[in-house]
C-alpha cells in the first residue's frame, strides 16, 4: 500500500526529531548516513523542523579537512515541562525542558486535607517554579503529576491512597487541570519513580526491574520490556494488599491491605514499642536509635527486615525481576536491614534478585513526572507546530 507523501514528510519529521533528541547534535551528512534517508529527504526534512522552531543550527563541526559542515540540534526550548509531586507531606515541583533539564525546583509541606486548599497549594507552588524557571504557567507544554494511589479516569477520583487526605473526592484532575489552567496528566507515584530510576537512576537501562517504596505506604513500580507495566486497572504493584502479616478487620484490609500494615512506617512504630521503646516514635527516630545500638530498636528493625524479606521473596517468585531497587524511608536505611534481610531471603527462597537503593532519593517521583512530561511535551510541541507538511518555504531553505 503506497504511503500519502503528506503522511510520509510527517513521519521523516518525526522520525529526525527524534533521533536528534535520543542521539544528539548532529550535521545533515551524518543525519543522511545514520537515519538511512536520502540527503535530499534529509536537508528538506530539516528546513521544516527548523522552520517549525523545533530544531536550531548549534554550530559548526570540526572537520579536518574540506569545508565545515552545520550542526543541528532538537531545540530544548521549544517547549517546557511542569513537573509535580503530590505527596503526602510535601509538593515538590519542577519545571524542566524538552531535555529534561531542571529549569527550577519548589518544595512545600503539604497541609491540605481536601481537593481545593490542594489545588491551591499545587498552583502556588507551579506558579513559583514557572516564575523562577522564567516562564508563565500557561507556557508549559504539558503538565504531569505524581500522585499516591491508583488514578480512576472514570470516576476522576484516587483509590488505593488512605493516607491522602480528600483522595476518594471526585472532580480531582478536573480541578488540578482547571487550577493549573493546562491539560494535566496524573500517575502513580510509585510508578513514576520506577520510570525515573530506570531512565537515569539505580535501575537504569535494566528490565524488568521493579521498584519497591516503603514508607508511610508500601508500592511497587514495574518496568517490562523497557515499560511501565499497570495492569488491567492501573493496580500493578499494589503490593501493600499481599496477603502477608497479622489478621486484621476487613475495613484494614480494604483500605490499606495487610502487608502494609506489617511493613510500612506505623508497623516498624509498633515493632518499636512492642520491643520496649516509650513515647511518641517516628520512623525516622528508631532508624536512628538502631544506628547507635539501641537493642529494642534494632529489634524493631529486624522485625520490619523479615517483612520486607517475604515481600522479595514473593516478587522474585513472580516476577524473576533482574534488579529491586528500594525507595522511601526503607531504602534510605537498607545499611541496618542489609545482613538481617540477606540472611531471611536465604532462609526463605533460593532464589537470588539483585538489590540496589535509589540513587534518586525523594525525587524520584517528580523526575520520573519529567520523563513522563518530556514525552508528552515534545508530542503536543510537534503536533501544534507542524502543520500539514509542505515543501520547504524559501526561508526554512536558505536556513537549511
Amino acid at each position: 500500500m503506497a504511503i500519502a507523501p503528506t503522511l510520509l514528510r510527517t513521519m521523516n519529521q518525526r522520525f529526525l526529531l527524534d533521533w536528534l533528541y535520543k542521539n544528539g547534535a548532529a550535521t545533515r551528512p551524518q543525519l543522511a548516513r545514520d537515519s538511512g534517508l536520502s540527503q535530499p529527504t534529509v536537508f528538506a526534512t530539516l528546513a521544516n523542523l527548523v522552520e517549525a522552531g523545533l530544531v536550531r543550527p548549534s554550530g559548526q563541526s570540526d572537520e579536518p579537512a574540506g569545508r565545515p559542515a552545520l550542526v543541528y540540534e532538537a531545540d530544548p526550548t521549544a517547549g517546557s515541562v511542569l513537573a509535580v509531586d503530590l505527596g503526602v507531606g510535601a509538593i515538590r515541583v519542577v519545571a524542566a525542558d524538552l531535555l529534561g533539564t531542571q529549569l527550577s525546583r519548589i518544595e512545600r509541606p503539604n497541609r491540605a486535607r481536601n481537593v481545593k486548599p490542594l489545588v491551591e497549594a499545587v498552583r502556588s507552588a507551579a506558579a513559583e517554579a514557572a516564575e523562577r524557571a522564567g516562564l508563565d504557567l500557561g507556557q508549559f507544554s504539558a503538565a504531569v503529576i505524581a500522585v499516591p494511589g491508583v488514578y480512576e479516569p472514570g470516576q476522576d477520583r484516587l483509590s488505593y491512597a488512605p493516607h491522602m487526605p480528600g483522595s476518594r473526592q471526585s472532580g480531582l484532575s478536573r480541578a488540578l487541570s482547571d487550577g493549573l489552567g493546562l491539560p494535566t496528566t496524573l500517575e502513580n507515584s510509585v510508578n513514576l519513580a520506577a520510570l525515573s530510576e530506570y531512565t537515569e537512576g539505580a535501575g537504569r537501562g535494566v528490565s524488568p526491574f521493579a521498584y519497591l517504596h516503603i514508607e508511610t505506604g508500601v508500592g511497587m513500580g514495574l518496568i517490562i520490556d523497557g515499560e511501565l507495566y499497570r495492569g488491567a486497572n492501573g493496580a500493578a504493584g499494589e503490593v501493600g494488599f499481599l496477603p502477608f502479616g497479622p489478621p486484621r478487620d476487613a475495613a484494614t484490609i480494604r483500605e490499606e491491605g495487610l502487608l502494609e500494615r506489617a511493613l510500612a512506617d506505623e508497623a516498624l512504630v509498633a515493632y518499636a514499642h512492642e520491643a520496649g521503646m516509650a513515647g511518641e516514635l517516628t520512623a525516622a527516630e528508631i532508624y536512628a536509635a538502631a544506628r547507635a545500638g539501641d537493642e529494642a530498636a534494632v529489634r524493631a528493625v529486624g522485625r520490619q527486615s523479615d517483612m520486607l524479606a517475604t515481600l522479595i521473596a514473593s516478587i522474585s517468585a513472580v516476577l524473576d525481576p533482574e534488579l529491586v531497587v528500594l525507595g522511601g524511608r526503607v531504602g534510605r536505611n537498607l545499611d541496618l536491614l542489609g545482613d538481617g534481610l540477606s540472611d531471611r531471603l536465604a532462609a526463605l527462597t533460593p532464589l537470588r534478585t539483585r538489590l540496589a537503593v535509589s540513587s534518586l532519593g525523594r525525587d524520584a517521583a517528580v523526575r520520573g513526572a519529567v520523563v513522563r512530561g518530556v514525552t508528552l511535551a515534545r508530542e503536543a510541541e510537534f503536533t501544534a507546530r507542524m502543520r500539514p507538511a509542505t515543501v520547504p518555504s524559501e526561508a526554512a531553505q536558505e536556513i537549511s
